[in-house]
Protein backbone atom coordinates (compact mmCIF):
# COMPACT_ATOMS: atom_id res chain seq x y z
CA UNK A 1 0.00 0.00 0.00
CA UNK A 2 1.73 3.60 -1.20
CA UNK A 3 1.94 5.72 1.87
CA UNK A 4 2.01 9.32 1.78
CA UNK A 5 4.11 11.49 3.87
CA UNK A 6 3.06 15.10 6.10
CA UNK A 7 4.54 16.61 9.06
CA UNK A 8 0.92 17.13 10.29
CA UNK A 9 -2.11 15.09 10.21
CA UNK A 10 -5.13 16.33 11.02
CA UNK A 11 -8.19 14.26 11.70
CA UNK A 12 -11.52 15.89 11.61
CA UNK A 13 -12.42 19.17 9.75
CA UNK A 14 -14.64 20.80 12.79
CA UNK A 15 -13.59 24.56 13.30
CA UNK A 16 -11.10 22.93 15.61
CA UNK A 17 -9.56 20.61 12.90
CA UNK A 18 -9.64 23.13 10.16
CA UNK A 19 -8.32 25.75 11.81
CA UNK A 20 -5.58 23.86 13.12
CA UNK A 21 -4.48 22.29 9.94
CA UNK A 22 -4.71 26.20 8.26
CA UNK A 23 -2.46 27.15 10.88
CA UNK A 24 0.40 24.31 10.82
CA UNK A 25 0.18 24.99 6.72
CA UNK A 26 0.75 28.77 7.34
CA UNK A 27 3.62 27.80 9.65
CA UNK A 28 5.21 25.64 7.10
CA UNK A 29 4.40 22.36 7.79
CA UNK A 30 2.97 20.10 5.07
CA UNK A 31 -0.42 19.00 6.62
CA UNK A 32 -3.26 16.27 5.38
CA UNK A 33 -6.90 16.78 6.70
CA UNK A 34 -8.62 13.70 7.18
CA UNK A 35 -12.56 13.83 6.64
CA UNK A 36 -15.28 11.81 5.93
CA UNK A 37 -17.76 13.83 5.16
CA UNK A 38 -18.75 15.11 2.12
CA UNK A 39 -18.87 18.67 3.26
CA UNK A 40 -15.73 20.48 4.86
CA UNK A 41 -16.71 22.18 8.44
CA UNK A 42 -17.83 19.93 11.09
CA UNK A 43 -20.99 19.68 12.84
CA UNK A 44 -20.98 23.11 13.41
CA UNK A 45 -21.05 24.04 9.78
CA UNK A 46 -23.00 21.23 8.43
CA UNK A 47 -26.01 20.29 10.72
CA UNK A 48 -25.27 22.82 14.44
CA UNK A 49 -24.01 26.40 14.73
CA UNK A 50 -24.31 27.78 11.14
CA UNK A 51 -27.68 25.93 9.67
CA UNK A 52 -29.32 26.69 13.20
CA UNK A 53 -28.39 30.42 13.23
CA UNK A 54 -29.58 30.60 10.06
CA UNK A 55 -33.13 29.48 11.15
CA UNK A 56 -32.62 31.70 14.01
CA UNK A 57 -32.34 34.62 12.08
CA UNK A 58 -35.13 33.74 9.37
CA UNK A 59 -37.59 33.30 12.28
CA UNK A 60 -36.93 35.88 13.89
CA UNK A 61 -37.76 38.46 10.98
CA UNK A 62 -40.70 36.62 10.92
CA UNK A 63 -42.08 36.87 14.39
CA UNK A 64 -41.13 40.82 14.02
CA UNK A 65 -42.48 40.81 11.12
CA UNK A 66 -46.29 39.53 12.81
CA UNK A 67 -45.43 40.94 15.98
CA UNK A 68 -43.01 43.55 15.99
CA UNK A 69 -43.53 46.33 13.20
CA UNK A 70 -46.72 47.70 13.84
CA UNK A 71 -45.17 49.16 17.17
CA UNK A 72 -42.89 51.13 14.99
CA UNK A 73 -45.31 52.02 12.75
CA UNK A 74 -45.33 49.62 9.68
CA UNK A 75 -48.41 48.17 8.51
CA UNK A 76 -48.05 44.84 6.06
CA UNK A 77 -50.35 42.66 4.43
CA UNK A 78 -51.08 39.38 4.81
CA UNK A 79 -47.91 37.27 6.02
CA UNK A 80 -46.78 33.68 5.13
CA UNK A 81 -44.43 31.34 5.48
CA UNK A 82 -42.66 29.51 3.15
CA UNK A 83 -40.85 26.82 4.56
CA UNK A 84 -39.32 25.05 1.77
CA UNK A 85 -37.86 28.20 0.88
CA UNK A 86 -36.47 29.39 4.47
CA UNK A 87 -34.46 25.60 4.60
CA UNK A 88 -33.10 26.24 1.13
CA UNK A 89 -32.09 29.30 2.21
CA UNK A 90 -30.20 27.50 5.50
CA UNK A 91 -28.76 25.40 3.37
CA UNK A 92 -27.38 27.83 1.26
CA UNK A 93 -25.64 29.29 3.97
CA UNK A 94 -24.16 25.59 4.37
CA UNK A 95 -22.82 25.21 1.19
CA UNK A 96 -21.54 28.80 1.08
CA UNK A 97 -19.60 27.97 4.32
CA UNK A 98 -18.49 24.40 3.10
CA UNK A 99 -16.80 25.96 -0.24
CA UNK A 100 -15.05 28.69 1.87
CA UNK A 101 -13.27 26.02 3.52
CA UNK A 102 -12.48 24.05 0.87
CA UNK A 103 -11.15 27.27 -0.92
CA UNK A 104 -8.64 27.95 2.49
CA UNK A 105 -7.92 24.05 1.92
CA UNK A 106 -6.78 24.95 -1.58
CA UNK A 107 -4.92 28.39 -0.99
CA UNK A 108 -3.03 26.96 2.12
CA UNK A 109 -2.37 23.78 0.45
CA UNK A 110 -3.85 21.32 2.99
CA UNK A 111 -4.51 18.19 1.49
CA UNK A 112 -8.06 16.96 1.83
CA UNK A 113 -8.28 12.85 2.32
CA UNK A 114 -11.68 11.91 1.87
CA UNK A 115 -12.29 9.08 4.22
CA UNK A 116 -12.35 7.87 8.36
CA UNK A 117 -8.77 8.24 9.73
CA UNK A 118 -8.10 5.28 11.78
CA UNK A 119 -4.63 5.42 14.44
CA UNK A 120 -2.16 2.34 13.46
CA UNK A 121 0.20 3.56 16.01
CA UNK A 122 3.72 4.50 15.17
CA UNK A 123 2.81 8.00 13.48
CA UNK A 124 -0.05 6.53 10.96
CA UNK A 125 -2.86 6.92 9.96
CA UNK A 126 -5.27 4.78 7.82
CA UNK A 127 -7.93 6.56 5.77
CA UNK A 128 -10.78 4.38 4.11
CA UNK A 129 -13.29 6.47 1.55
CA UNK A 130 -16.76 6.15 1.11
CA UNK A 131 -16.07 3.39 -1.43
CA UNK A 132 -13.67 1.40 0.80
CA UNK A 133 -10.52 2.05 -0.71
CA UNK A 134 -8.10 2.21 1.58
CA UNK A 135 -4.37 4.05 1.90
CA UNK A 136 -2.02 5.04 4.69
CA UNK A 137 -0.70 8.37 5.69
CA UNK A 138 1.97 8.97 8.32
CA UNK A 139 3.10 12.33 10.07
CA UNK A 140 5.61 13.54 12.98
CA UNK A 141 2.18 14.99 14.69
CA UNK A 142 -1.31 13.89 14.41
CA UNK A 143 -3.65 16.31 15.80
CA UNK A 144 -7.16 14.44 16.44
CA UNK A 145 -10.16 16.65 16.35
CA UNK A 146 -12.61 14.08 15.58
CA UNK A 147 -15.91 16.34 17.88
CA UNK A 148 -19.34 15.42 18.93
CA UNK A 149 -22.06 13.72 18.58
CA UNK A 150 -25.57 14.04 20.21
CA UNK A 151 -26.19 12.33 23.78
CA UNK A 152 -28.69 9.52 23.28
CA UNK A 153 -31.55 9.58 25.75
CA UNK A 154 -31.92 5.72 27.01
CA UNK A 155 -34.56 4.23 25.77
CA UNK A 156 -35.51 6.80 23.16
CA UNK A 157 -35.40 5.98 19.53
CA UNK A 158 -34.12 8.56 17.64
CA UNK A 159 -35.68 7.97 14.23
CA UNK A 160 -35.16 11.74 12.53
CA UNK A 161 -38.57 11.81 11.95
CA UNK A 162 -41.13 12.01 14.79
CA UNK A 163 -38.08 11.88 17.47
CA UNK A 164 -35.41 13.95 16.00
CA UNK A 165 -31.80 15.21 16.82
CA UNK A 166 -30.69 18.69 16.36
CA UNK A 167 -29.80 17.64 13.10
CA UNK A 168 -33.60 16.59 12.18
CA UNK A 169 -34.94 19.75 13.70
CA UNK A 170 -33.04 21.75 11.09
CA UNK A 171 -34.71 20.03 8.31
CA UNK A 172 -38.48 19.51 9.19
CA UNK A 173 -40.55 18.97 6.12
CA UNK A 174 -43.74 20.78 7.76
CA UNK A 175 -44.33 23.03 11.20
CA UNK A 176 -45.63 20.53 13.70
CA UNK A 177 -48.63 21.65 15.45
CA UNK A 178 -47.11 20.63 19.11
CA UNK A 179 -43.15 19.97 20.10
CA UNK A 180 -42.19 18.30 23.19
CA UNK A 181 -38.07 19.84 23.81
CA UNK A 182 -36.25 17.30 25.82
CA UNK A 183 -33.77 19.42 27.30
CA UNK A 184 -33.43 22.98 28.57
CA UNK A 185 -30.01 23.48 27.46
CA UNK A 186 -28.27 25.88 24.62
CA UNK A 187 -29.59 23.25 22.27
CA UNK A 188 -32.88 22.82 23.37
CA UNK A 189 -34.01 26.82 23.88
CA UNK A 190 -32.58 28.06 20.14
CA UNK A 191 -34.53 25.10 18.33
CA UNK A 192 -37.54 25.13 20.27
CA UNK A 193 -37.82 28.98 20.03
CA UNK A 194 -36.98 28.34 15.68
CA UNK A 195 -40.38 26.02 16.17
CA UNK A 196 -42.14 28.24 17.88
CA UNK A 197 -41.91 31.53 16.30
CA UNK A 198 -42.87 29.73 13.03
CA UNK A 199 -46.04 28.25 14.92
CA UNK A 200 -45.06 25.17 17.11
CA UNK A 201 -46.62 24.89 20.24
CA UNK A 202 -43.67 24.15 22.15
CA UNK A 203 -42.96 22.74 25.78
CA UNK A 204 -39.66 22.60 27.01
CA UNK A 205 -39.12 19.61 29.42
CA UNK A 206 -36.17 19.77 31.56
CA UNK A 207 -34.70 16.97 34.20
CA UNK A 208 -33.17 19.61 36.53
CA UNK A 209 -35.09 22.80 38.26
CA UNK A 210 -34.05 25.49 35.78
CA UNK A 211 -32.97 25.97 32.06
CA UNK A 212 -29.65 27.01 31.10
CA UNK A 213 -28.14 25.27 34.56
CA UNK A 214 -24.89 26.05 33.59
CA UNK A 215 -25.42 29.70 33.61
CA UNK A 216 -25.85 31.96 35.84
CA UNK A 217 -28.92 31.49 38.15
CA UNK A 218 -30.39 34.65 37.95
CA UNK A 219 -29.63 34.79 34.16
CA UNK A 220 -31.54 31.11 34.14
CA UNK A 221 -34.56 32.45 36.04
CA UNK A 222 -34.72 35.72 33.50
CA UNK A 223 -34.68 33.73 30.54
CA UNK A 224 -37.18 31.62 31.35
CA UNK A 225 -39.49 34.31 32.24
CA UNK A 226 -38.82 35.65 29.05
CA UNK A 227 -39.55 32.78 27.01
CA UNK A 228 -42.41 32.42 28.74
CA UNK A 229 -43.76 35.76 27.78
CA UNK A 230 -42.84 34.46 24.17
CA UNK A 231 -45.16 31.40 24.53
CA UNK A 232 -42.86 28.18 24.82
CA UNK A 233 -44.15 26.07 28.40
CA UNK A 234 -41.72 24.71 30.62
CA UNK A 235 -41.82 21.65 32.90
CA UNK A 236 -38.70 21.45 35.18
CA UNK A 237 -37.64 19.04 37.19
CA UNK A 238 -39.53 16.32 34.80
CA UNK A 239 -37.91 13.27 32.85
CA UNK A 240 -38.82 11.67 30.03
CA UNK A 241 -39.02 7.71 30.22
CA UNK A 242 -40.65 6.48 27.06
CA UNK A 243 -41.25 7.55 24.36
CA UNK A 244 -43.77 5.63 21.45
CA UNK A 245 -43.61 7.24 17.84
CA UNK A 246 -46.61 6.58 15.66
CA UNK A 247 -48.16 8.00 12.20
CA UNK A 248 -49.91 9.84 14.01
CA UNK A 249 -47.26 11.30 16.29
CA UNK A 250 -45.30 11.04 19.42
CA UNK A 251 -47.12 9.43 23.09
CA UNK A 252 -44.38 10.43 25.99
CA UNK A 253 -44.35 9.04 29.36
CA UNK A 254 -43.05 11.63 31.94
CA UNK A 255 -42.41 11.39 35.69
CA UNK A 256 -41.18 13.84 38.13
CA UNK A 257 -37.50 13.39 38.50
CA UNK A 258 -37.71 13.01 41.97
CA UNK A 259 -39.93 10.47 41.68
CA UNK A 260 -44.28 9.98 41.43
CA UNK A 261 -46.66 9.20 39.52
CA UNK A 262 -46.22 9.35 35.66
CA UNK A 263 -48.28 11.20 33.18
CA UNK A 264 -48.59 10.76 29.29
CA UNK A 265 -48.27 13.66 26.55
CA UNK A 266 -49.12 13.14 23.07
CA UNK A 267 -47.33 15.90 20.46
CA UNK A 268 -46.20 16.08 16.61
CA UNK A 269 -42.62 15.76 17.29
CA UNK A 270 -40.05 14.94 19.84
CA UNK A 271 -36.73 17.15 19.80
CA UNK A 272 -34.17 15.28 21.99
CA UNK A 273 -31.20 17.99 23.12
CA UNK A 274 -29.87 16.47 26.19
CA UNK A 275 -26.00 17.67 25.14
CA UNK A 276 -23.33 16.03 23.17
CA UNK A 277 -20.74 13.68 24.12
CA UNK A 278 -17.20 13.33 22.67
CA UNK A 279 -17.40 11.29 19.33
CA UNK A 280 -14.46 8.50 19.59
CA UNK A 281 -15.32 5.82 18.01
CA UNK A 282 -13.60 4.27 14.77
CA UNK A 283 -10.73 6.15 15.53
CA UNK A 284 -8.75 3.26 16.53
CA UNK A 285 -7.65 5.14 19.96
CA UNK A 286 -6.74 1.76 21.79
CA UNK A 287 -4.66 0.27 19.33
CA UNK A 288 -2.72 3.64 19.11
CA UNK A 289 -2.44 3.54 23.28
CA UNK A 290 -4.70 7.11 23.48
CA UNK A 291 -6.69 6.68 26.45
CA UNK A 292 -9.95 7.83 28.33
CA UNK A 293 -10.93 9.72 31.32
CA UNK A 294 -13.70 8.42 33.29
CA UNK A 295 -16.28 11.23 30.93
CA UNK A 296 -15.40 9.31 27.79
CA UNK A 297 -13.13 11.88 26.62
CA UNK A 298 -9.46 11.95 25.42
CA UNK A 299 -7.15 12.31 28.44
CA UNK A 300 -4.53 15.36 27.29
CA UNK A 301 -1.54 17.60 29.36
CA UNK A 302 -2.10 20.78 29.44
CA UNK A 303 -0.05 20.93 25.80
CA UNK A 304 -3.30 18.82 24.09
CA UNK A 305 -0.72 15.69 24.38
CA UNK A 306 -2.75 12.18 24.62
CA UNK A 307 -1.02 9.45 26.39
CA UNK A 308 0.35 8.36 22.71
CA UNK A 309 3.60 9.81 21.58
CA UNK A 310 2.89 12.50 18.87
CA UNK A 311 -0.85 12.44 19.07
CA UNK A 312 -2.64 15.38 20.42
CA UNK A 313 -6.42 16.37 21.07
CA UNK A 314 -8.79 19.31 20.99
CA UNK A 315 -11.76 20.87 21.05
CA UNK A 316 -15.06 18.56 21.84
CA UNK A 317 -12.87 15.36 22.01
CA UNK A 318 -11.65 16.71 25.24
CA UNK A 319 -12.36 18.69 28.80
CA UNK A 320 -13.81 21.36 28.69
CA UNK A 321 -16.99 23.53 27.23
CA UNK A 322 -18.14 22.14 23.74
CA UNK A 323 -17.80 25.61 21.60
CA UNK A 324 -16.70 26.07 18.38
CA UNK A 325 -14.68 29.49 19.10
CA UNK A 326 -12.80 26.96 22.27
CA UNK A 327 -11.44 24.41 20.07
CA UNK A 328 -10.63 27.24 16.93
CA UNK A 329 -8.22 28.50 19.44
CA UNK A 330 -6.51 25.39 20.60
CA UNK A 331 -6.12 24.41 17.48
CA UNK A 332 -3.83 27.32 16.65
CA UNK A 333 -2.29 27.18 19.95
CA UNK A 334 -1.39 23.50 19.54
CA UNK A 335 0.06 24.15 15.66
CA UNK A 336 1.66 27.16 17.56
CA UNK A 337 3.15 25.22 19.87
CA UNK A 338 4.22 22.49 17.85
CA UNK A 339 6.22 25.52 15.75
CA UNK A 340 8.13 25.79 18.68
CA UNK A 341 6.13 29.32 19.80
CA UNK A 342 5.04 29.65 23.27
CA UNK A 343 1.24 31.11 22.52
CA UNK A 344 -1.50 30.96 25.54
CA UNK A 345 -5.06 30.08 26.21
CA UNK A 346 -7.06 31.85 29.20
CA UNK A 347 -10.21 29.09 29.45
CA UNK A 348 -11.50 31.61 32.20
CA UNK A 349 -11.76 34.48 28.76
CA UNK A 350 -13.84 31.94 26.69
CA UNK A 351 -17.55 33.59 26.09
CA UNK A 352 -20.66 31.47 25.65
CA UNK A 353 -23.97 32.44 23.34
CA UNK A 354 -27.63 31.58 23.44
CA UNK A 355 -28.88 32.35 20.36
CA UNK A 356 -32.27 33.01 21.23
CA UNK A 357 -33.84 36.64 21.17
CA UNK A 358 -33.17 38.19 22.93
CA UNK A 359 -29.76 36.87 23.32
CA UNK A 360 -27.51 35.66 26.48
CA UNK A 361 -24.29 35.68 26.70
CA UNK A 362 -21.70 34.81 29.77
CA UNK A 363 -17.77 34.79 30.31
CA UNK A 364 -16.05 34.02 32.88
CA UNK A 365 -17.32 33.01 36.76
CA UNK A 366 -20.99 33.06 37.81
CA UNK A 367 -21.86 34.25 41.23
CA UNK A 368 -22.63 30.64 42.44
CA UNK A 369 -18.81 29.44 41.30
CA UNK A 370 -17.24 32.06 43.17
CA UNK A 371 -19.40 31.30 46.38
CA UNK A 372 -18.56 27.96 46.32
CA UNK A 373 -15.09 28.86 45.65
CA UNK A 374 -15.37 31.53 48.99
CA UNK A 375 -14.52 34.42 46.24
CA UNK A 376 -15.40 38.18 47.90
CA UNK A 377 -16.95 40.09 44.79
CA UNK A 378 -18.91 42.68 43.78
CA UNK A 379 -21.90 42.47 42.06
CA UNK A 380 -23.21 45.59 39.48
CA UNK A 381 -26.34 44.93 37.45
CA UNK A 382 -28.10 47.27 34.77
CA UNK A 383 -31.24 46.78 32.92
CA UNK A 384 -32.11 47.49 29.12
CA UNK A 385 -35.16 49.15 30.11
CA UNK A 386 -32.80 52.30 31.28
CA UNK A 387 -30.88 52.36 28.06
CA UNK A 388 -31.58 54.61 25.40
CA UNK A 389 -30.88 52.45 22.54
CA UNK A 390 -32.62 49.57 23.68
CA UNK A 391 -36.08 51.78 24.33
CA UNK A 392 -35.38 52.74 20.85
CA UNK A 393 -35.33 49.51 19.74
CA UNK A 394 -38.18 48.36 21.79
CA UNK A 395 -35.81 45.51 22.63
CA UNK A 396 -35.83 46.44 26.54
CA UNK A 397 -35.58 42.38 28.06
CA UNK A 398 -32.44 41.68 30.02
CA UNK A 399 -29.84 43.47 31.87
CA UNK A 400 -25.83 43.30 31.94
CA UNK A 401 -24.09 42.13 35.50
CA UNK A 402 -20.46 42.24 36.05
CA UNK A 403 -18.86 40.00 39.16
CA UNK A 404 -15.59 41.88 40.46
CA UNK A 405 -13.25 40.00 42.93
CA UNK A 406 -12.93 42.59 45.70
CA UNK A 407 -9.35 41.22 46.26
CA UNK A 408 -7.66 41.36 43.08
CA UNK A 409 -10.31 44.37 41.82
CA UNK A 410 -10.22 42.04 38.14
CA UNK A 411 -13.49 41.78 36.77
CA UNK A 412 -14.23 37.59 36.89
CA UNK A 413 -17.64 37.44 35.30
CA UNK A 414 -20.10 39.12 33.11
CA UNK A 415 -24.01 37.86 32.03
CA UNK A 416 -26.41 39.13 29.58
CA UNK A 417 -29.87 38.70 28.68
CA UNK A 418 -30.40 41.55 25.88
CA UNK A 419 -30.33 42.00 22.07
CA UNK A 420 -27.20 41.39 20.52
CA UNK A 421 -25.96 40.11 24.23
CA UNK A 422 -23.19 38.18 22.11
CA UNK A 423 -21.91 41.10 20.34
CA UNK A 424 -21.86 43.10 23.92
CA UNK A 425 -20.28 40.32 25.79
CA UNK A 426 -16.73 40.92 23.76
CA UNK A 427 -15.85 43.76 25.37
CA UNK A 428 -15.77 42.19 28.88
CA UNK A 429 -14.36 38.77 27.38
CA UNK A 430 -11.24 41.29 26.32
CA UNK A 431 -11.71 42.85 29.83
CA UNK A 432 -11.09 39.91 31.43
CA UNK A 433 -8.05 38.70 29.33
CA UNK A 434 -6.58 41.49 30.23
CA UNK A 435 -7.07 41.58 33.77
CA UNK A 436 -9.10 44.82 33.62
CA UNK A 437 -11.27 46.47 36.64
CA UNK A 438 -15.03 47.29 36.44
CA UNK A 439 -13.33 50.93 36.96
CA UNK A 440 -11.15 50.03 33.96
CA UNK A 441 -14.40 49.76 31.55
CA UNK A 442 -16.44 52.46 32.97
CA UNK A 443 -13.41 55.14 32.73
CA UNK A 444 -13.53 53.77 28.71
CA UNK A 445 -15.68 56.30 26.66
CA UNK A 446 -18.57 54.66 25.31
CA UNK A 447 -20.86 55.74 22.54
CA UNK A 448 -24.59 56.91 22.79
CA UNK A 449 -27.05 55.91 21.86
CA UNK A 450 -25.36 52.16 22.00
CA UNK A 451 -26.56 49.05 23.37
CA UNK A 452 -23.23 48.85 25.29
CA UNK A 453 -23.68 51.48 27.56
CA UNK A 454 -25.47 48.78 29.95
CA UNK A 455 -22.13 47.27 30.11
CA UNK A 456 -20.53 50.86 31.47
CA UNK A 457 -23.68 51.31 33.68
CA UNK A 458 -22.99 47.84 35.24
CA UNK A 459 -19.36 48.58 35.69
CA UNK A 460 -20.26 51.76 37.47
CA UNK A 461 -22.74 49.65 39.28
CA UNK A 462 -20.03 48.00 41.24
CA UNK A 463 -18.90 50.70 42.27
CA UNK A 464 -22.16 51.47 42.91
CA UNK A 465 -22.87 54.88 41.45
CA UNK A 466 -24.65 53.78 37.94
CA UNK A 467 -25.36 57.35 36.42
CA UNK A 468 -29.01 56.06 34.23
CA UNK A 469 -31.07 54.06 37.16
Amino acid sequence: MAEQAFDVIVIGAGPGGYTAAIRCAQLGFTVACVEKDPGLGGTCTNVGCIPSKALLHSSELYHEATHGFASHGIKVGKIEIDLPAMMAQKQSVVTSSNKGIEFLFKKNKVTWLKGEGTLQGGGKVQVTGADGAVMLASAKHIILAPGSEVTPLPGIDIDEDKVVSSAGALKLPSIPKTMVVVGGGVIGLELGSVWSRLGSEVTVVEFLDRILPTNDGEVSKQMQRVMTKQGLKFKLGTKVTAAKADKKGVTLTLAPAAGGDAETMAVDTVLVSIGRRPYTKGLGLGKAGVELDERGRIKTDHHFATTASGVYAIGDCIAGPMLAHKAEEEGVVLSEMLAGQKPHINYDAIPGVVYTWPEVASVGKTEEELKAAGIAYKTGKFPFTANARARAMTMTDGFVKILEDTKTQKVVGCHIIGADAGHIIQEVVMAIEFGASAEDIFRTVHAHPALTEAVKEAALAVEGRPINI
